[in-house]
């Protein structure tokens, strides 16, 4: 079977999109990859994003691979699987331009995982797959009927979906190999600040899924469970990235916990890193050897300055606010850049979180202005003011945020538009 993996050239035009917006390696494309090969099935990997292509471009380079089967990803990467543009738009615009060409096409990400009859219906595609990707292509690519794979949806006199979403056993995922070109182009640090890119950066994934169930982060329907992969196997894709001249390595786990193996395997390789976790986790001398393996960022959820709002967001935090403040720091000490992320909580007086945010800053803590939570369909916040997601859940939360703020945080300028707005030209649902 002939099968195209496709990560589209994402755009963001009046999106209330959260994450980064230069181009990252598509991790999960990567292990489909893998996985689609060692099941002998030849496979063409496009990412119009990284490579800078147009979304007609993309298009004819994957009809001219003449693929049996397309899969585009909803999302741009798995690192931004929890905080996904909202709209359909980029992936509807590709599957547009391939017009057919691709033989049968699957949408795999969050929304596929959250609402499958309503991302089948605004793409056009055959199949949603629900959850993690990877082993579920495969089966399909292997020619099984459709009602016999778990985890996926599909419309047949309805909507048909079998089986709950697959969380992949990720574990023994192989070390991924990408091209010299990739690399090369991928100029960009994600989320470092110390200083400038002195070369190539990239994205590797040491767990996956998050032992915590706080209130505001999209996982339930993907990416939930927790699992760490074989050291063995993610140091010798770190290796495979050093030798190819990368630099800075960013960790896309949900939450980069502590482990001590991994963190002593890092001292001595010459390759710097940033991680997203929770400081409460982390203990001095922890802090200590994160600094010392090399990293130079971290991206720490605080969410809120007291507890009833901690509280209010289920985040299980058993330290009090001075002692986080603390914690973060400490971690100043041994790593460059430390940012402390707050959302916005009607429990947090504003005038307790400049002193806190000021306070902070002046030890070398960055603290962002407290961010509007969006109610992602896949999180539990969701679930609690409107139940289970339905066809219409992306444009019910959408209207909910774009009602509830008037200002939405320091790195969104512009007013997002509307769901409807965004999808108009390119999406079949209404």
């Amino acid at each position: 079977m002939r099968v195209a993996l496709v990560n589209p050239p994402w755009s963001y035009d009046g999106s209330i999109y959260f994450g980064c917006r230069a181009p990252h390696l598509p991790l999960e494309l990567g292990y489909a990859k893998a996985q689609l090969e060692r099941a002998s099935h030849e496979v063409f990997l496009e990412d119009g994003h990284l490579l800078g292509l147009t979304t007609a471009q993309t298009a004819d380079s994957v009809a001219a691979f003449g693929p049996d089967i397309t899969v585009v990803t909803t999302a741009p990467t798995y690192l931004f699987w929890r905080c996904a543009p909202p709209e359909l738009r980029v992936p509807a615009e590709f599957l547009a331009s391939l017009d057919g060409r691709g033989g049968k096409t699957v949408a795999v990400g969050p929304h596929g995982s959250a609402t499958p009859g309503a991302t089948l219906q605004k793409l056009g595609v055959d199949y949603v797959i629900r959850g993690e990707c990877e082993e579920v292509v495969v089966e399909l690519a292997s020619g099984r009927s459709p009602e016999s794979i778990p985890a996926l949806s599909y419309f047949e006199s309805g909507l048909r979906s079998f089986g709950p979403a697959h969380a992949s056993p990720f574990v023994s995922h192989p070390p991924l190999r990408w091209p010299d070109e990739w690399i090369a182009r991928h100029r960009h640090h994600h989320h470092r600040f110390d200083s400038e890119p002195d070369g190539p950066g990239a994205e590797v994934e040491a767990s996956r899924g998050c032992p915590y169930d706080c209130s505001f982060c999209a996982k339930i329907d993907f990416r939930d469970k927790y699992r760490r992969r074989d050291l063995n196997l993610l140091l010798d894709e770190i290796d495979g990235l050093i030798r190819q001249g990368v630099t800075y390595l960013y960790f896309v786990d949900e939450i980069f916990l502590p482990q001590k193996a991994l963190l002593e395997a890092l001292v001595d390789r010459p390759v710097v890193f940033g991680v997203q976790t929770r400081i409460d986790l982390w203990k001095p001398d922890l802090i200590e050897l994160l600094g010392e393996a090399g990293c130079v960022s971290i991206e720490a959820g605080i969410e809120s300055l007291t507890v009833e709002g901690r509280e209010a967001l289920a985040k299980r935090c058993r330290l009090e606010t001075e002692d986080l403040a603390a914690l973060l720091i400490k971690a100043r000490q041994h790593v460059p850049f430390v940012q402390a992320n707050l959302i916005g909580m009607a429990q947090d007086d504003p005038a307790l979180v400049d002193h806190w945010r000021d306070r902070l800053q002046k030890s070398g803590v960055w603290a962002n202005e407290p961010v509007p939570l969006y109610p992602y369909p896949s999180s539990p916040s969701y679930r609690a003011l409107w139940g289970d997601p339905d066809d219409r859940a992306w444009e019910r939360a959408h209207e909910h945020y774009l009602a509830a703020f008037r200002e939405f945080s320091d790195i969104q300028e512009e007013r997002p538009l509307p769901l409807p707005v965004l999808e108009d030209a390119c999406c079949s649902l209404r």
